[in-house]
């Protein structure tokens, strides 16, 4: 059957339009004894991807993004079958394939739709460019000598999102600052914990990266939020616009506490955004993009100096000898003066890091609020947020 995938592949992969997709369909429609092997060959274009940098998550929102759903769920059922043949995978890697939606089945609607699906996830596939990497490649050297130790979630971790359901989950805008302010705390105090741990033992560890997706509408005020939350736990987020992913390089601890807060935040971002609108129409006036974005940009801005402010006041007062046990349970303790050094000298290691990683990064100008209102609207959002939750990004 291989002349035939070749001839297929070859009036479909490589043609400038959607002609060869057809034509190539109609030769694969016509072979079903093809078909184990077509898959295989999907496959071989999935592992290719994750040589190139890209990782199961990145696939699943390229896929998302430039085709549609049920292109993804084609795409689910390729990376299920390829990851399946290793007998571990790299860090991180569990939670993004149990969040593959469910694969599709073969020939549905039938063999010609599902090829011309098929094909053009392919042409796809093989036109990804090589990305940063963020973790070795499943089946590598690499992978093998890099494998995390397997642990459950820190208690902290648990704590904190024990918190965040909670704040997530009251309808006191009272309690719910409040909730925001002490699960902050909680992290930057983890944070802090962790940092002197490492210095104590001597460890070894070195900073890491994970990527989060960043996408349409409004991605400038998402990536915006992002790069505060990131800084505000101390580490940095590089944007890619036109893939729609930011990389953020930090410590472990740190990567996932900006995982948790970025998603939490963006949850509550929809929800302020959806009630500020539906009272703004009940005044008469109609909501526009302007003030969407104006929202967004707000919120970020605004959320942004206090995260920041939260962890300076935690820093400060514990680089004091503050009591530990009044935030985080104490579960390292600094002497007067002693911090400060030790996050600095983490400080330059994920600075570091960043740089061989993206040793080239542009600036981009960001257009301004246009709508005053929504400005406004953000800004108030910014104060009231708690964290907690998880759910889709803000797609009004």
């Amino acid at each position: 059957m291989e002349p035939v995938i070749d001839q297929a592949f070859a009036a479909a992969l490589y043609a400038r339009d959607d002609t060869g997709l057809d034509t190539g369909a109609s030769l694969l429609a016509a072979a079903p004894a093809a078909d184990d092997d077509v898959h295989v060959r999907g496959e071989e274009f999935v592992r290719r991807a994750w040589t190139r940098g890209w990782q199961p998550a990145d696939v699943v929102r390229i896929v998302r993004r430039e085709l549609d759903e049920s292109a993804v769920a084609l795409a689910a059922a390729l990376i299920t079958a390829e990851t399946a043949r290793y007998p571990h995978l790299p860090p991180r890697w569990a939670g993004q394939l149990a969040a593959l939606p469910a694969p599709a089945p073969r020939n549905r609607p039938d063999r010609f739709s599902y090829a011309s699906a098929l094909l053009g996830l392919y042409r796809l596939l093989l036109g990804l460019p090589s990305i940063e990497p963020v973790g070795p490649a499943p089946g590598t050297a690499a992978d093998r000598l890099h494998q995390a130790p397997v642990h459950g979630e820190s208690r902290m971790l648990t704590r904190i999102r024990a918190l965040l359901a909670k704040a997530e989950g009251t309808g006191f805008p009272e309690e719910a600052e409040a909730l925001t302010t002490k699960a902050q705390e909680l992290m930057a105090r983890h944070s802090i914990d962790e940092a002197l741990l490492a210095a104590r033992t001597h460890s070894d560890e070195t900073p890491g990266a994970c990527r989060i997706g960043v996408d349409a509408p409004y991605e400038t005020a998402k990536a915006i939020l992002l790069d505060a939350v990131a800084t505000a736990n101390r580490c940095q987020a590089v944007w890619n616009s036109e893939a729609g992913f930011s990389t953020v390089v930090g410590f472990e601890p740190d990567l996932e506490a900006v995982e948790l807060l970025f998603t939490s935040l963006l949850v509550q971002g929809t929800s302020a955004m959806t009630k500020a609108e539906a009272g703004q129409r009940a005044g008469g006036r109609k909501r526009t993009k302007a003030f969407r974005q104006s929202f967004l940009m707000a919120y970020a801005q605004r959320l942004g100096s206090r995260l920041a402010s939260d962890t300076a006041r935690v820093t400060a007062a514990a680089d004091a000898g503050g009591a530990a046990d009044d935030i985080a349970g104490g579960a390292e303790h600094a002497a007067p003066g002693s911090l400060l050094p030790v996050l600095a000298a983490r400080d330059v290691a994920v600075t570091d890091a960043a740089e061989r990683m993206f040793p080239k990064t542009t600036t981009t100008r960001v257009r301004g609020a246009t709508d005053i209102d929504g400005w406004t609207h953000g800004t108030a959002a910014a104060d009231r947020a708690r964290m907690g939750g998880s759910g889709p990004g803000i797609d009004r």
